[in-house]
């Protein structure tokens, strides 16, 4: 049923992330079935509740990996719902009715207004579909630390596969001098020629990472699988910022004056 702040739309394309390998394969052991996954979700709009203004019938849109949320802790006051404590997940979740929450594997979705967004026109839906996920990843934390901005500031990408790629473009696109730091050659081309990288760093070339110390501004951590930090804390400039994005079942360990040196 479509409620007065509800989006009612059919479902054009659903990109498939990685993360929605791990829930359906019960990776992170925390997944309930049935499940429908899907949370890179275009689709175009078929009904808008009484209460929606923001959209109508006909417009293309997009909805990513939330749902809901309380709507009443600072967060969500603030306009950053991805921060607060009962916010509601696309899939693999439950509404405050108890009722299971239900992806973009589908034909259709009904959502609440405020975590539906207008997909400009002209794009592509496919090309949209990966924004709502890996791209909104990368750009969450260079806005909520100030740095999208600022032209001109030298960051790390740290893992080069489908959240790395976005990270590239967009801070590229933000003005941002972009390193690409991976554990062998095999992505340079890739990297510096496709994507338009500045500089590629081979983390097992000691010299050169010596090199490059106290260089970078932020580095975006993309990697999904076990790997020590040490290596890449030296590259960051006093007030540095890490950014952890890797879904890792272990935890990830560094030395702590490592931190503080």
């Amino acid at each position: 049923d479509t409620g007065a702040e509800d989006v009612h739309l059919k479902v054009i394309c659903c990109g498939v992330c990685h993360t929605d390998i791990h829930q359906v394969k019960n990776d992170l052991g925390m997944s309930n079935y049935p499940m429908v996954p899907g949370h890179e979700v275009v689709g175009e709009v078929v009904e808008v509740g009484s209460a929606v203004t923001k959209f109508k019938a006909g417009n293309v849109v997009g909805v990513g990996l939330l749902v809901g949320s309380c709507g009443a802790c600072l967060p969500c006051q603030s306009g950053i719902e991805q921060y607060c404590k009962n916010k509601i997940w696309s899939y693999n979740d439950v509404y405050t009715n108890g009722q299971p929450t239900q992806g973009g594997f589908a034909t259709a979705m009904v959502v609440d207004q405020k975590f539906v967004v207008k997909i400009p026109q002209g794009m592509a839906p496919e090309q949209a579909a990966p924004l709502l996920c890996a791209g909104l990843t990368v750009y969450s934390p260079l806005s909520h630390f100030g740095l999208k901005n600022r032209s001109g500031l030298r960051g790390g990408i740290l893992g080069l596969g489908g959240v790395g790629h976005m990270g590239v473009k967009i801070a590229k696109a933000m003005g941002h001098h972009v390193s690409v730091i991976s554990s062998s050659n095999r992505k340079r081309d890739e990297a510096l020629d496709h994507l338009g990288a500045d500089e590629y760093l081979v983390s097992s070339d000691v010299p050169r990472m010596q090199e490059v110390a106290d260089s970078l501004d932020y580095i975006i951590d993309t990697i999904p699988v076990e790997h020590p930090l040490d290596p890449y804390l030296s590259l960051l400039k006093v007030d540095g910022k890490l950014i952890l994005m890797g879904v890792i079942k272990s935890p990830l360990q560094f030395v702590t004056p490592m931190v503080m040196l």
